[in-house]
């Protein structure tokens, strides 16, 4: 919120907004931007931290599906499910942006 210009909020105060105008109209849309930006970049490090945290000591999931093909020596399921990885990856990041697109030109 420090980064909103103070003379939004200023402006806000001197059309006698609510406090409800003001988080709506004002501070929502103002941080809105940021806050997107930040679960894109949570996106990414889920992706980097689940996949190996699945290779260890679980029964399921995509990381003990690489490591389950690589002793299986079934090197084609394995391009197959890094593959997979990656499309969802991608497709979840393509989600982000889209939300951020929408968001801050909507308002």
């Amino acid at each position: 919120m420090k980064q909103l210009d103070p003379r939004w909020l200023q402006l806000t105060r001197s059309l006698s907004a609510t406090r409800w105008e003001t988080l709506s109209r004002v501070i929502v849309p103002g941080v809105l931007g940021h806050v997107l930006t930040g679960v894109r970049l949570a996106i990414g490090i889920l992706w980097i931290v689940l996949v190996p945290c699945e290779m260890l000591g679980v029964s399921a999931g995509l990381g003990y599906y690489i490591l389950d093909t690589r002793d299986r020596l079934a090197y084609s399921e394995l391009r197959a499910m890094v593959l997979l990885i990656g499309v969802l990856g991608f497709l979840l990041d393509a989600a982000a942006r889209w939300l951020y697109s929408r968001w801050t030109h909507a308002r």
